[in-house]
C-alpha cells in the first residue's frame, strides 16, 4: 500500500484522572506507517498575537528537509504545498487544525512548503526536522500566492515576518523537487 505523502497524524493517548500520556514520535512505528526518515533537529516556536502567519517554508536540496509538526499550546491551521515538479498536484495543498487538545501532528515530506497561521494568542508550535537549519538552502514562497483558503477573519492582517513578506510567488518559483509518484491527496 502506498502512502499519501502529507499525513495527519492522530495521537493515541492514555489517560486518567492525573490526564493523560501519548508518545509523540517512535522510529519503529512512524516506518509502518511509510514514514523512515531520520530526525535530527527540533525547533519550538511562540507566536504572540493571533493570526500571526509563518511560511510558506522549505529548505531545497541536498538539505531538503522532512518535518513533524505538531502544537503544544493553543491553536494553529497547518498546511503543505506541493512543490514537486511533474507533480499531478503541483501547486495544491493541504491543511489541518493542530491544537494542544487534541495532540495531532502533521508530517510533511520533503518537497513541501510548510505553513502555519495561529488561530489564538499565545501559539506554541515544535516540530522536528530531517535535516539541520543550512541558510544557503532556505527558502520560501508568498504565503498568499497557492490559493490556500487561510481561516484568517475579513479585515484581518496576518502578522508576517519581514522575510515572509518578500517571498516569491509560486507561480514565479522554479522547483529544485522531483515528483515521488506519490499525488496529494485530502484527509481521509
Amino acid at each position: 500500500m502506498q502512502h499519501p505523502p502529507v499525513r495527519l497524524l492522530p495521537p493515541r493517548r492514555f489517560g486518567d484522572a492525573r490526564g493523560w500520556f501519548t508518545e509523540t514520535y517512535n522510529r519503529d512505528t512512524f516506518a509502518a506507517l511509510g514514514i523512515g526518515c531520520t530526525f535530527v533537529q527540533d525547533n519550538h516556536s511562540l507566536s504572540v498575537p493571533a493570526y500571526t502567519l509563518r511560511g510558506l517554508h522549505f529548505q531545497t536540496p541536498p538539505r531538503a528537509q522532512d518535518k513533524l509538526v505538531r502544537c503544544v499550546r493553543g491553536r494553529i491551521f497547518d498546511v503543505a504545498v506541493d512543490l514537486r515538479r511533474g507533480s499531478p498536484s503541483y501547486g495544491q495543498w493541504v491543511g489541518a487544525e493542530l491544537s494542544a487538545a487534541t495532540g495531532d501532528q502533521l508530517f510533511i515530506p520533503v518537497g513541501f512548503a510548510h505553513g502555519f497561521v495561529t488561530l489564538e494568542p499565545e501559539c506554541e508550535v515544535v516540530y522536528k526536522c530531517s535535516d539541520t537549519y543550512a541558510p544557503e538552502q532556505d527558502g520560501g514562497i508568498a504565503w498568499d500566492s497557492a490559493g490556500i483558503d487561510w481561516p484568517i477573519p475579513a479585515g484581518i492582517v496576518p502578522e508576517l515576518s519581514a522575510k515572509d513578506q518578500v517571498q516569491p510567488t509560486l507561480a514565479a518559483f522554479d522547483s529544485p523537487f522531483d515528483y515521488d509518484g506519490r499525488p496529494l491527496t485530502p484527509f481521509a
